[in-house]
């Protein structure tokens, strides 16, 4: 997996060593429960989440420049809405006290760079829940185009089912806003 840079951040792949950096952030109820998941019980459970979820898929740990702490996670994987298409979906999480700094915008926008230029794909999509204002927001920076709210559709760690609002940008969308 390759190692992305920006101006502040490096995105790595994830190593079981950043399980207690990841349970550190991940610990937080104001960090899992607006993306549906819940806040982890200990570092074993980041451990299993590195093993099993962020190994196998395009998953980056994000981290400042100058600081091996990981900060957060961003991800492409599989487009669960449009598995016959050459696209892939945008994920993330962020350590609270790095809330409001434009961070994660600036590590969605490498991924999207990524994804376009060097993955070939032709769309990027993203979901997020109605109340998830923060993750609207990055969206919205991004250049996503909203297509729509599929009701009921995701189902979040309490078993409770949420509203999905769904956004895509697609490769002819990229070349324009960010060229």
């Amino acid at each position: 997996m390759k190692t992305l840079e920006t101006e502040r951040l490096e995105l790595t792949e994830f190593t079981e060593a950043d399980a207690s950096d990841l349970y550190e952030y991940a610990k937080n109820p104001n960090v899992g429960p607006h993306a549906g998941w819940s806040p982890h019980k200990d570092r074993e459970e980041s451990l299993r989440i590195i093993r099993e979820l962020f190994m196998p898929n395009q998953t980056w740990a994000i981290r400042k420049k100058g600081d091996s702490r990981v900060i957060g996670s961003i991800s492409l994987e599989p487009d669960r809405y449009r598995p016959d298409a050459c696209s892939r979906e945008l994920g993330y999480s962020l350590a609270e006290e790095c809330w409001g700094q434009g961070i994660m915008t600036e590590a969605a926008k490498e991924v999207i760079r990524f994804g376009f230029e060097e993955l070939g794909l032709d769309q990027i999509g993203i979901c997020t829940g109605e109340a998830n204002r923060r993750s609207q927001r990055v969206i919205e920076k991004c250049g996503f185009k909203y297509e729509g709210t599929i009701r009921r559709t995701y189902k979040v760690y309490d078993g409770t089912l949420r509203d999905s609002m769904i956004f895509s940008m697609l490769k002819e969308e990229y070349e324009e806003q960010y060229k």
